[in-house]
């Protein structure tokens, strides 16, 4: 399929709920509705992740030494994308829904399966090792725990559920997603509308 590159729009800046509101409540869920996101509430919780921030040139999240090791790539039910911070937008990757193969890889853990997003955090970790060798592998899953947690933030703030997730083979993941070489998946985060 040709790539698609789809505008995610200007990220809100404000919003209803304070962080200190967030961070009482936030909690793993994982009983979701089906009910599907929109591009809008997708492209804010990416940006959480590894948007632009309002300091120039700078991420939302912290990054040792401003390597940024980490890809998205985000699986619904229209198909996998993969997140670009410098024009806030996704490409599209494939077409086809791919959470029943990504439930496979992370051994059968079925809310995957049914939920209407996960986020799967990707890193090169050259990028961050050929600065900070060995101990460079510390700092790129640091980041990946500072942008998660980000997005659980983000999305109790939004309304809407999430659930981190550990448990899954690397290389399985890989091949669902069909990551390149030197990328490794290393965390994925499922959200949605959840069962109250």
């Amino acid at each position: 399929m040709k790539k698609k590159i789809i505008n995610l729009g200007e990220p809100e800046k404000t919003g209803s709920m304070s962080l200190e509101q967030a961070i009482a409540s936030r909690r793993s869920r994982r009983e979701f509705l089906p009910e599907p996101l929109s591009l809008e509430q997708i492209g804010q919780l990416v940006w959480a992740a590894q948007g632009k921030g309002s300091g120039g040139g700078y991420r939302t999240t912290p990054s040792a030494g401003a390597t940024y090791p980490l890809e998205l790539f985000i699986v619904t039910a229209d198909g996998l994308f993969h997140y670009l911070p410098n024009g806030h937008a996704l490409e599209q990757l494939a077409d086809k829904d791919l959470r029943a193969e990504l439930c496979s890889a992370a051994w059968g853990q079925e809310f995957i399966r049914n939920a209407p997003l996960t986020i799967v955090f990707a890193a090169e970790f050259q990028r961050t090792t050929v600065h900070y060798g060995k101990r460079g592998v510390r700092y790129v899953y640091m980041e990946a725990g500072h942008a998660a947690q980000n997005v659980h933030l983000q999305a109790e703030a939004m309304g809407l559920g999430s659930v981190a997730v550990g448990a899954f083979e690397d290389d399985s993941v890989g091949d669902v997603l069909s990551l390149p070489e030197g990328l490794e998946s290393i965390y994925m985060v499922t959200i949605g509308y959840y069962r109250k």
